[in-house]
């Protein structure tokens, strides 16, 4: 009988800590999904304000302060995750998803309630006429231009985790995302937004997401694997 109690607390013991294990996992998952709202929120903010201004150097200086802001509250953007995942285990891709998917709700968020703002009225020939540029465009030229935006993003967040001094890692940031922008390279998460802003979600656009999704991967995983296959970076 003695035998039988002790078998049977052991169970539940074991019953337990799975349970609590896959509260922490769900939890968690739940912590980068919010933190990946907000982060596609402050892209959101960012286009906004480079929307509003007329010159474009000072609108891209601006739109850095967001990325700026997520690193330093260590939020997740999907550009500023899919260089690591050379160094990750496999489990990561789903850390991606959610922040992808995260991102998009965000930057969806802000969309809808900038529209129902006096700002739209200001922005909204802009916003359209950038939206139809980028999905006037063809794949391949979106592809490649994804790619230079996954790198230059790529080297905005390893300067912020890697550069010693703060002015340094300041313009470490900033740099690379201006030049993106001014550019014209094909920023996923900035895209989300300004395709909401504009109402033009279509197949079409879905298509030009995907692609610049898979091109930002490509271009943000170029120095990582570089880094990895020479053995520069464990």
């Amino acid at each position: 009988m003695s035998q039988l109690f002790f078998t049977n607390a052991s169970t539940d013991e074991r019953m337990d800590e799975y349970t609590l294990r896959k509260w922490g996992v769900a939890m968690e998952r739940t912590r980068q999904f919010v933190s990946a709202i907000i982060a596609g929120m402050l892209i959101g903010m960012g286009g906004t304000v480079y929307l509003s201004q007329s010159n474009a150097v000072i609108g891209s200086f601006l739109f850095s302060i967001g990325l700026y802001t997520i690193l330093v509250f260590q939020l997740h953007l999907y550009t500023g995750k899919i260089g690591y995942t050379p160094f990750q285990k496999p489990v990561y891709i789903i850390e991606l998803l959610i922040t992808w998917f995260g991102n998009l709700v965000g930057t969806g968020l802000v969309a809808l309630m900038v529209s129902n703002t006096r700002i739209f009225a200001g922005i909204e020939a802009k916003v359209v006429q950038i939206a139809a540029t980028k999905l006037g465009d063809g794949l391949l030229s979106i592809f490649i231009l994804a790619i230079f935006c996954g790198m230059l993003m790529f080297i905005a967040v390893d300067c912020y985790r890697n550069v010693q001094g703060s002015t340094l890692r300041f313009a470490g940031v900033f740099m690379p995302v201006m030049v993106f922008i001014l550019s014209g390279f094909e920023h996923v998460i900035a895209n989300m937004f300004y395709f909401s802003l504009a109402g033009a979600w279509s197949v079409e656009c879905i298509i030009a997401i995907l692609v610049m999704t898979v091109g930002n991967a490509v271009g943000g995983m170029l120095i990582p694997m570089y880094q990895k296959v020479f053995k520069l970076k464990a």
